[in-house]
């Protein structure tokens, strides 16, 4: 099994994603005035970078993991056939967490014996 990205492109995007919202929230030009005037205004901003940040290094460490891509479809959870194979289809499934949406590589697997769909990408 291997991974989707190399840790260095990770690190690269993840990086890329802070340094935009950072520029949003405090601009590096000191003629561009800061927005907000109290506290619950700062803290509004913090959480705004950390939901446009957290899902790009969440996605990105996923992508990481050696179970991000099969090396092999298994046994159909169906019907435990394994006569299974991987589809070419890979779907971009969207999931919700604490920090906002995240969206995975999810790949499929087709059993030949029952005919039916599975996804045996890990958790």
């Amino acid at each position: 099994m291997s991974a989707l990205t190399t840790r260095q492109e990770a690190r690269s995007r993840a990086m890329g994603a802070f340094a935009a919202a950072l520029d949003r929230m405090l601009p590096g030009d000191e003629s561009t005035p800061l927005k907000g005037a109290t506290f619950a205004d700062f803290e509004d901003q913090v959480e705004e970078l950390i939901h446009s940040t957290m899902p790009v290094v969440l996605e990105e460490r996923s992508a990481l993991e050696s179970n991000a891509v099969m090396a092999s479809p298994g046994r159909c959870p169906h019907c435990g056939s394994d006569r299974v194979y991987a589809e070419k289809r890979v779907t971009q499934a969207e999931l919700r967490s604490a920090h906002g949406l995240v969206v995975i590589r999810k790949q499929h697997a087709r059993c030949r014996a029952c005919d039916r769909t599975f996804s045996p990408s890990g958790a």
